[in-house]
């Protein structure tokens, strides 16, 4: 090989580099954000990657990015994951809470328990069960997939990393949302939601991973009338202005690799009743991201 065809080999090596700076050999780290019902969103996420045949590296997840990411860490499709939500989210014309105060056996009823006087209204742990026993799991070594579950120390204030040991209480504390969900008391700590320290927690995935997608799942509320919010929309967006916060500062410091924020707009933390609005409202931001994996891997 002479000097010029040399020199035309690293020239083009270089812009294939520049332009497809993401191989399938990459490891790439997948981190799903928080966001009640607004976290079905993920679903649709997780259907680009299987569409894609890109299998990460390491899942990172915060609340319902908690729930959704050990479904898929366990060995579920996404398609699996949403015919269990099909199955178990409630009809367009009924309420999230309708539902589960009415008792509805063939729905949250079962795996869900009502406690007054204990933190919060709801207790977790059928939730839990039920969700070990879905995906037949019920420990961080079983998973196919690593998983990191993102929770909150109440009275340190500070985050708690899950990543071994039992599955159960990870996703219990994860999602003890303040006000709503009992807290957890776990091995002398009270814990409760991610959110509160690390809503998207994409950060625990560089050091493991060459590549990192962040999804965003906050969404935006408009306000619905000029009386005020009410004492759940105060509590809920009270927490979701923290998160928003945090997550700008986060983003200031290190950004991911790839991040996504569907355009969810007013779905509130229960409204899991919406599942088919969530879906189409998140359908954009499905396409972004196959627009922006296409481009970056190879496939």
């Amino acid at each position: 090989m002479n000097r010029r065809d040399f020199l035309k080999l690293t020239i083009a090596s270089s812009l294939l580099a520049s332009c497809d700076r993401w191989t399938a050999g990459d490891k790439v780290g997948l981190a799903l954000g928080g966001g009640g019902a607004r976290g079905l969103a993920h679903i649709l996420m997780l259907e680009v990657l299987d569409e894609l045949q890109i299998r990460p590296h390491r899942i990172a997840g915060t609340s319902i990015g908690a729930v959704i990411g050990a479904m898929y860490a366990a060995g579920m499709s996404a398609r699996e994951i949403r015919g269990l939500v099909d199955r178990l989210t409630v009809a367009d014309d009924e309420s999230w809470l309708g539902s589960l105060f009415e008792q509805d056996g063939s729905r949250w009823w079962d795996f869900i328990e009502l406690r007054l006087g204990s933190g919060g209204l709801i207790d977790t742990g059928a939730f839990a069960s039920f969700l070990m026993e879905t995906i037949g799991v019920s420990s961080f070594d079983q998973l196919s997939i690593p998983l990191k579950v993102v929770a909150a120390d109440f009275w340190k204030r500070e985050q708690v990393v899950f990543e071994t040991g039992n599955l159960s209480p990870a996703i219990q504390a994860s999602i003890a949302i303040p006000g709503l969900f009992n807290p957890l008391q776990h091995h002398g700590r009270v814990l409760v939601d991610g959110g509160l320290v690390n809503p998207v927690p994409y950060d625990l995935l560089f050091d493991e991973c060459d590549t990192v997608v962040a999804i965003d799942v906050s969404g935006n509320r408009r306000p619905k009338s000029d009386d005020g919010p009410g004492y759940f929309e105060t509590l809920f967006n009270t927490l979701q202005i923290t998160q928003a916060a945090i997550l700008r500062e986060k983003m200031k410091h290190r950004p991911p690799h790839v991040y996504i924020r569907p355009p969810l707009e007013d779905i509130r933390v229960l409204d899991f009743n919406r599942v088919n609005e969530i879906y189409q409202q998140a359908t954009p931001a499905r396409g972004k991201l196959m627009r922006e994996l296409r481009r970056q891997v190879s496939i």
